[in-house]
């Protein structure tokens, strides 16, 4: 027998809070909080219950040392783009070519994120700058990189999607921010040896985990969201 959730504001407030938070203090994350955040977030639904995702969570060393290596071939890239062409991503996140309004939309985000850290258009040295912040977790003490199994169907992918989400949701329900990083995923081929994937997983995304610098100015950025009549049709 299921129970009845009937404190909506509590829920509301948790889904309703969750950004994309990219400054975060030292403050640790206990493991045990961690662990929890996982286990609420596995009761998102999967096709056929397949529960396809599979979580590496970096703290301390492990944490350090892939930020490390892979901010220094972020910045051999910077120096010699030619070296872009020897890291892809395992699937498309992105569409080959834009389209609006979706194309809009992603040009309100950067520069809306840019124009508030003072990033003017062309000035490549701060975009490779505040880029590099990803690969450094926002200072964030907890990096989780999430993969799944290649023979896996794109439904998996959308699976994915609600795991990800209860990740966050749950997070916020104890006072932690997040932010969910495709960022990573170019960097497959030095992430997956690092943590110890097997042969047959595929980076689905990388996220930063903790507690937001509420003092940081990019924490003020709030993307918008398109009103509800906007891309819903009602069929009566």
């Amino acid at each position: 027998m299921t129970s009845t959730v009937s404190d909506s504001v509590a829920v509301d407030a948790a889904i309703s809070s969750r950004m994309a938070v990219r400054a975060f203090t030292a403050r640790p994350v206990p493991r045990e909080t961690i662990s929890e955040v996982l286990r609420v977030a596995s009761r998102a639904p999967s096709g056929t219950n397949t529960q396809p995702w599979k979580v590496y969570v970096l703290q301390g060393a492990s944490r350090d040392a892939l930020v490390e290596k892979v901010c220094k071939v972020h910045d051999a890239i910077q120096a010699n783009p030619a070296l872009l062409a020897d890291y892809k991503e395992q699937y498309d996140y992105y569409p080959a070519k834009w389209f609006s309004p979706y194309i809009d939309r992603r040009r309100e985000n950067g520069w809306g994120l840019y124009g508030l850290l003072g990033i003017g258009k062309g000035d490549r040295e701060k975009m490779h700058v505040q880029m590099q912040r990803n690969f450094r977790f926002f200072d964030a003490p907890v990096g989780l990189m999430f993969t799944v199994d290649r023979g896996m169907g794109r439904g998996s992918l959308l699976d994915y999607g609600t795991f990800l989400q209860s990740v966050m949701v749950a997070a916020r329900g104890r006072g932690l921010h997040t932010c969910p990083q495709q960022a990573w995923n170019m960097f497959n081929s030095i992430i997956l040896p690092h943590i110890g994937a097997g042969d047959n997983e595929m980076l689905v995304c990388g996220m930063a985990m903790g507690y937001a610098d509420e003092a940081a100015a990019v924490n003020t950025f709030h993307t918008p969201r398109v009103p509800v009549e906007q891309f819903t049709t009602w069929l009566d």
